[in-house]
């Protein structure tokens, strides 16, 4: 057998795994080949979206101690490399999995790099019988950490296995979970997870109460049994948990309530169940039944101002074991918060906080509570890993909020109210001006890019308050009402303060479930909210907080492939999306788009503002609590609690009008592009190529155009957006080639169809026969259609004209093989790009 011809799959299973196996790692629970790291960032161009293929990432081989417990990672190359070439690789996967262990191999011998330093050396090379076995690593690994034989024993705990066999934590996930039962095993009582909305915060609570409920932690407590509290601040949240991930606790978990209803989930078999949830507290006594192991609560149903609505307190102090505390930037994290009063009865209790967004300002602080966080994992992380959606920002400008609005002297509102005389900006609007005609077109905005995409995508509207919520729901039913006169919930408000409204949140979040479509709220749906398939969110509301802004992108983050969601859109009229430069933001969208006032609104440097001293409870400011609406703090007029303000009220006094347009995308690096679109790409392509000789030269030499055109996307030429923009200024039809040429060196351009046009004046293909001749012409047709890319595609004969005039061998076949139809259609794309005579 020659080695070196073997592929590196094949070195891996020649020799790198039996040797592993041989070292006693077992093949089914131990060793696991190609193991998939990152899922490959998706890739926005234009209204498509695809996974880049460069940023899939999976090892080798990762090494386990026992499933989901990481110890090491190997790295296999092709026997005529040196054994180290595939240390880095084996490097950065192993940072990833948060493990000392890195190998790398050829198949002849390995590198062993062991940043235990447990002999005191590196990393040295290793034969083939001389890898190390499980034992010997996690034995390594142990001292490393210090661990006594208790510790090991938690931390080396069996995760809870999923009975479809379908669920498999991801790498961060693993890290998540391992660090903090690690951490709590080791001693430590307060621990922080902060993890971006979508990435499966709940799922990995769900494995940490698991492993430390069965293990053997504290299991010195009288007869080993532990009790641990999942506090919420969503009634949702609470239900949801408890029927899907939480669902293997059932018999032992139960809610610290005395009302509740079927909740549904969706079945392993994609049928929609209800399922009923044991509740703890006794509906006419208030008595707490304390036989279970687990409880789920709201904080709001276990405290109250009254010292028998602190069902809490019918616990003793040493209770619990355990409290994790979800989305803990809501309420935890302020000292004279109600969950505060909670977490400091049961103090002896561990407590984990999790949250997407740690709060911290001078009056609150996660962290100063439950420490630095133990692990994090951001926004940008997730995108860039391929597990959450990106997404398109349109900005739109309004000229009232923008240029400002004076009334005219004595102006009086619809109410009869005289205006006060001053200049109101954008921060007015809805709070102290309401500008009817201004509701009006916002809708048609909304519904302008709903008509140009789809019309049905689930679609959530952020309002300034409760009022406005209401008026936007009567404008968008009149922008849609040939919708809504036969499906009237296709529009829905939901608020704190209406019921109806809010029984159509589990309608608006469920995939399956195609109406509510669009949701007007303020704060309610801005957390805890698990819309799957939301694909616009609508921001119509002044947003200062970061943690309220990251909370409200969070909304539609949430990645649904199978159900057509690849990357969502944001449409901006408040300008909150200037959060995007903040240094605290950490995921940037992949493009910003401001239409002019004619232009379609779906898209081919400041600071924030200050907040307003006379209202210190504006929505974001603090994260106050209102009694309105627990997540509406101005209540329904936007008064504070609930007092209604003087507000003016505009109706057709005033008109309203889009007033101004930007254009920003992200380049290659993922950093905010601040020049035009069209300078942008000039410098770009000069670049790269500094003469139009030398672009022409590139072009013409390139096999496939497509290709040519995929490595310029790569490089950050946005040839896409590019001519998004020249088509929205009147350049339609043109080809790449023509963009490119007219933006980056100022030549005049061709459309497609007079570049085909040209070539079959020229009669080039006349020494050809009757069929070919029809194929030819057939491929300028479609080239002036769709493209350069349409007629380079081997699946080009496979659709019309091209099935009428025979099969794709017969084709071939008629310019006498492929390699002849090959020379043909090179001579075709020569001819397409020639600046020859029109004639």
């Amino acid at each position: 057998m020659d080695k070196h011809s073997l592929s590196e799959s094949d070195i891996s299973d020649k020799f790198v795994r039996p040797a592993m196996v041989q070292a006693g790692w077992h093949t089914l629970d131990q060793i696991y080949a190609q193991f998939p790291l990152r899922a490959g960032r998706v890739v926005v161009r234009g209204n498509k979206a695809h996974r880049d293929k460069d940023t899939v990432l999976k090892a080798d081989f990762v090494l386990f101690l026992k499933p989901n417990i990481p110890l090491a990672v190997v790295e296999v190359k092709k026997a005529r490399l040196s054994p180290q070439a595939g240390m880095q690789q084996a490097l950065n996967y192993a940072a990833l999995l948060d493990v000392p262990f890195s190998f790398a191999s050829n198949g002849d011998s390995f590198v062993f790099r062991d940043a235990t330093l447990a002999t005191g050396v590196l990393e040295q090379t290793l034969t083939l019988d001389q890898f190390p076995s499980p034992q010997e690593l996690w034995a390594r690994y142990c001292a490393w950490k210090g661990w006594s034989a208790e510790v090991q024993s938690v931390a080396a705990y069996d995760y809870a296995p999923d009975p479809s066999g379908k669920k498999v934590p991801r790498y961060y996930q693993l890290n998540a979970i391992n660090r903090t039962v690690e951490a709590i095993a080791a001693g430590q009582n307060r621990v922080l997870l902060v993890m971006a909305t979508g990435t499966g915060k709940t799922y990995t609570a769900f494995q940490i109460i698991h492993r430390l409920w069965k293990s053997s932690w504290r299991s010195e407590k009288p007869g080993g049994q532990k009790r641990i509290l999942f506090l919420a601040d969503r009634n949702i949240l609470i239900d949801q948990t408890m029927v899907n991930d939480f669902r293997p606790f059932k018999g032992a978990m139960a809610k610290l309530s005395a009302n509740a209803k079927g909740v549904e989930r969706v079945n392993a078999q994609g049928q929609i169940e209800v399922d009923d949830v044991d509740l703890a507290v006794d509906k006419s006594t208030k008595a707490v039944n304390k036989s279970y192991e687990i409880y789920l609560s709201l904080y709001q149903a276990v405290t109250g101002t009254e010292e028998e609505q602190n069902i809490y307190k019918q616990f003793s102090p040493d209770f619990f074991d355990l409290i994790v505390v979800d989305e803990c930037h809501r309420g935890s994290a302020n000292e004279d918060s109600a969950w505060r009063d909670i977490l400091t009865y049961f103090g002896s209790a561990t407590h984990v906080g999790l949250t997407a967004t740690p709060k911290e300002t001078k009056d609150t602080s996660n962290i100063a509570y439950f420490g630095e966080p133990i692990f994090t994992y951001s926004l940008k992380q997730g995108i860039e890993d391929g597990f959450l959606a990106p997404y398109k920002v349109i900005r739109v400008d309004l000229d009232k909020d923008t240029f400002g609005w004076r009334p005219t002297a004595g102006m009086t509102d619809n109410k009869g109210q005289l205006i006060e005389d001053r200049i109101y900006t954008g921060r007015d609007m809805n709070r102290k001006l309401v500008m009817e005609p201004r509701d009006a077109v916002v809708a048609e905005r909304i519904t302008a890019y709903l008509r140009a995409t789809d019309r049905m995508a689930k679609t959530i509207v952020f309002c300034e308050d409760i009022d406005h919520a209401a008026r936007m729901r009567q404008a968008l039913s009149n922008a849609n009402a040939d919708i809504c006169a036969t499906q009237p919930n296709y529009v829905v408000q939901i608020t704190g303060d209406n019921m109806e409204g809010k029984r159509e949140l589990d309608n608006f979040i469920d995939p399956e479930k195609p109406y509510p479509v669009i949701a007007t709220t303020s704060k309610l749906m801005s957390t805890g909210v698990d819309a799957q398939t939301c694909k616009l969110i609508v921001l119509d509301q002044n947003i200062k907080s970061m943690t309220l802004f990251k909370q409200i992108i969070g909304r539609g983050t949430r990645l649904r492939e199978d159900l057509g969601k690849s990357w969502f859109t944001i449409l901006d009229f408040k300008r909150a999306t200037d959060n995007f430069a903040d240094p605290a933001f950490d995921g940037e969208p992949v493009q910003i788009y401001e239409p002019k006032g004619s232009d379609p609104i779906a898209p081919p440097d400041t600071s924030p503002e200050p907040s307003d001293p006379a209202k210190p409870g504006l929505p974001g400011n603090d994260g106050t609590q209102g009694p309105q609406d627990p997540l509406d703090p101005l209540g329904p007029f936007g008064g504070a609690g609930g007092t209604p303000p003087i507000k003016y009220v505009l109706g057709n006094q005033v008109t309203v009008a889009v007033a101004r347009e930007r254009v920003q995308y992200l380049n290659a690096q993922g950093k905010l592009i601040t020049e035009s679109l069209r300078d942008y790409t000039r410098i770009n392509l000069t670049k790269q190529y500094d003469s139009l000789d030398k672009f022409l030269q590139a072009w013409n030499d390139a096999d496939r155009k497509a290709a040519l055109l995929e490595e310029l996307e790569s490089r950050g030429v946005l040839v896409e957006a590019m001519q998004e923009e020249l088509s929205a200024q009147g350049h339609t039809g043109l080809d790449p080639f023509d963009a490119l040429l007219h933006v980056a060196y100022n030549m005049p351009p061709l459309t497609r169809r007079e570049r085909a046009r040209r070539v079959k004046k020229r009669n080039v293909f006349t020494h050809y026969g009757p069929v070919a001749r029809q194929v030819i012409d057939a491929l300028l047709d479609k080239y002036a259609d769709e493209g350069i890319a349409t007629i380079e595609a081997d699946t080009v004969f496979n659709v019309q004209p091209f099935t009428d005039i025979g099969r794709p061998a017969e084709i071939i076949k008629s310019f006498g093989g492929r390699l002849q139809y090959k020379t043909a259609l090179q001579t075709l794309e020569r001819e397409l790009y020639t600046s020859g005579p029109d004639a």
